[in-house]
């Protein structure tokens, strides 16, 4: 089984998806309600953005599930509560592990813990081999060649988010988020007028957007956005109400139309040149 899809781009344009994969491995262990563990995907965020590497643009796709390993965090994120022996190495804490939502995720996103057993340190280090590791290297091994090519690179964390925050998905439950959120972490990861390009491009389609919040973005808009360098990362969530039934994870009609305004998105910065703006 493929853990990852890569296909090289001829653009500058970087999409990479960490959380839409549906292929659960063999050795996860899981013991909670399937349907509730599936909550915690980004359900058809890679068929929304399809047409992308028809374009030119850079794709980078998990097939592995962001609750077997979570490839937006850091490799040290781990919940030392999941482990059965101390981890080896040093541990990062923060918001997300004490929700349970590090690197290997302990809960769901209403609170329902998924295994009934501890992990080994040895099969929390396979994930990462497996997974976080040749993930990192294709995103960073796309925006190297992107930016070698043209001089700057724009990268496109792409997510989904449900219509409202779970109890333990975030430190702001109960919220009804905007249709579009947008993140630079406080514009570190790409220029100002970037972001408010794209602000402006979901609002003249008739999208509520937010700006850095409640997400800024997380590990891989920070490890390659440096405006400084030309390399321009933001993170895109989009609100699953606008293409799907959230309960039953079909697609609706809605779906077509913002999977067309994605592509107009992606016409838009591929004619952009963030080092004129």
């Amino acid at each position: 089984m493929s853990l990852i899809t890569v296909q090289e781009g001829t653009s500058a344009l970087v999409l990479d998806s960490p959380h839409s994969g549906t292929d659960y491995p063999a050795d996860f262990g899981f013991a909670c309600d399937f349907t509730r563990l599936r909550q915690a995907e980004d359900t058809h965020v890679e068929k929304l953005y399809a047409g992308a590497p028809a374009r030119g643009c850079h794709w980078i796709e998990a097939h592995f599930p962001r609750s077997y390993l979570d490839a937006n965090r850091n490799a040290d994120e781990i919940d030392p509560e999941l482990l059965e022996a101390p981890w080896p190495g040093p541990l990062a804490g923060g918001s997300k592990v004490r929700l349970g939502k590090g690197l290997i995720w302990r809960m769901t996103d209403d609170g329902l813990p998924i295994y009934r057993r501890r992990l080994s340190v040895a099969e929390v280090q396979a994930r990462i081999e497996r997974c976080w590791a040749p993930y990192h290297a294709a995103v960073a091994r796309a925006v190297e060649q992107a930016q070698a090519r043209h001089g700057y690179c724009i990268h496109l964390n792409c997510h989904s988010m449900p219509a409202v925050a779970s109890t333990f998905a975030t430190e702001f439950p109960g919220l009804e988020h905007a249709d579009i959120v947008l993140g630079n972490r406080d514009h570190s990861t790409c220029s100002p007028a970037l972001i408010e390009r794209l602000r402006q491009h979901f609002e003249q389609r008739g999208y509520s957007v937010s700006v850095n919040h409640p997400y800024k973005g997380v590990e891989l808009v920070r490890r390659h956005g440096d405006p400084a360098r030309h390399r321009h990362s933001v993170q895109v969530e989009l609100n699953r109400r606008l293409y799907m039934d959230e309960r039953t994870l079909q697609p609706h009609d809605g779906f077509e139309r913002l999977q067309r305004d994605l592509d107009t998105m992606i016409g838009m910065l591929l004619g952009l040149d963030p080092r004129q703006a």
